[in-house]
């Protein structure tokens, strides 16, 4: 029997379409292999959302030439984000791929198949299902748009018929994805939107949670917000970037809002959803962003005070508005400065949120074992360990908090 193996990094777009392609080699009759070494076919899942990512892409693709050389047969194929629309470049600087393909897309040496309505045969608890590719903002920092192109949704019919498909297969929560989840449907005939597939998806007997990313701040509606306060299924819990706290650099990143717009939005969504847990993305040392303008930034994020924040440092991606416009002259030193700052406030904001949860019962989904015990997530998205001598695998559970910290929480489970 022929084997494959996929390497991925990056995003969970990615992770969900490497699944799609594994269920689409089984189908074809190929195994599954651990290590590229015994592989007959190696796919390799790319990102480029930083450098770091990119280089180790282009470091992987180096170290596979010798494999190649020994096994000229193998097939060596490259798909996500790093593969841009000049494949001819491509195939001169990396000779040794036989085949370069879009994210997203089917490989096309393979048989046709139903590409769109595949739906991976997993039996994880959670998933994520893909609703809408690529995305329309150009944000002037983000490659993306360039690599996904422009928005294009699933059908809700395709996408209830691969989640119901997937409760049958034990899955009880499923995360849609998008670049931007909320332009969901606006290019579909009916134009149906986000809140529309979640009232949809919320019907789905078997199936217990359901959570989006990623939302873009300027396209999140109101009607939206009201679905995710109503719909019992949907988890009290959203990915909500913000990126900068000052009005100068996020109309120099060309988010389309200002911070007193993101304020008013973050306000509206807790008064309507109590309890909600919000995390926020953030990038410090954009070009020409002062120390008072950073300042402002760590102020928000400690008047809001958010769940989680994921914080990176700019740096400047080939072919994207920024770096052809602007000059990336913040330090590294500095960077990483601000970044560290940012990180030591979440660490303490976290703490202090977490410690709520303190002798409270919690119902966790329960994913998996690591470190000798089950680890899952509550509704609102917190880490939990627990020790069980039972197999928990899947199953939703109430666990009593014993103790916690800024990054997880440690309970026991209540068999009440």
């Amino acid at each position: 029997m022929p084997r494959y193996h996929i390497w991925t990094i990056g995003c969970q777009m990615n992770k969900a379409e490497s699944e799609r392609l594994s269920s689409l080699f089984e189908q074809q009759g190929y195994e599954v292999t651990a290590t590229a070494d015994e592989a007959d076919i190696i796919v390799l899942n790319s990102c480029v959302v930083r450098q770091s990512a990119e280089n180790r892409v282009i470091n992987k693709l180096h170290a596979l030439k010798s494999l190649k050389r020994q096994r000229p047969e193998l097939t060596l194929a490259v798909t996500g984000c790093w593969v841009d629309s000049n494949i001819d470049h491509l195939k001169k600087g990396f000779p040794h791929v036989d085949y370069f393909f879009g994210p997203g897309e089917r490989p096309d040496w393979l048989e046709e198949g139903e590409w769109s309505r595949l739906t991976p045969t997993n039996t994880e608890p959670t998933a994520y299902v893909p609703i809408i590719q690529g995305c329309d903002n150009f944000c002037s920092y983000c490659i993306v748009p360039y690599r996904r192109g422009r928005e294009k949704s699933r059908s809700i019919d395709d996408i209830t018929c691969e989640v119901q498909e997937r409760v049958q297969h034990g899955t009880l929560e499923v995360t849609l994805l998008g670049q931007n989840v909320d332009s969901y449907g606006h290019d579909l005939p009916d134009k149906p939107d986000l809140a529309d597939l979640l009232a949809e998806l919320n019907a789905v007997d078997g199936l217990a949670r359901i959570r989006f990313l990623t939302n873009h701040p300027k396209d999140m509606s109101q009607r939206l917000i009201k679905a995710m306060a109503n719909l019992d299924k949907v988890c009290e819990q959203l990915s909500l970037p913000v990126q900068s706290g000052n009005n100068q650099i996020l109309k120099a990143m060309k988010r389309g809002y200002t911070v007193e717009d993101y304020r008013g939005l973050v306000e509206e969504i807790r008064r309507q959803i109590p309890g909600v847990a919000l995390s926020t993305d953030v990038i410090v040392g954009f070009p020409s962003e002062t120390e008072p303008q950073f300042q402002e930034t760590y102020n928000l994020l400690a008047g809001l005070q958010f769940d989680t924040v994921h914080v990176a440092a700019y740096s400047p991606r080939a072919g994207t508005a920024a770096a052809r416009e602007l000059e990336d002259n913040i330090r590294a030193a500095e960077k990483k400065q601000r970044l560290d700052r940012i990180e030591q406030l979440q660490e303490g904001i976290a703490t202090e949120i977490n410690a709520r949860l303190l002798g409270q019962t919690v119902e966790v989904l329960v994913e998996g074992r690591k470190g000798g015990k089950w680890q899952g997530r509550t509704r609102s998205d917190k880490l939990v360990f627990f020790n069980s001598e039972d197999d928990c695998r899947g199953q939703l559970l109430s666990i009593s908090i014993e103790r916690t910290s800024p990054w997880s929480l440690q309970g026991r489970l209540n068999r009440e």
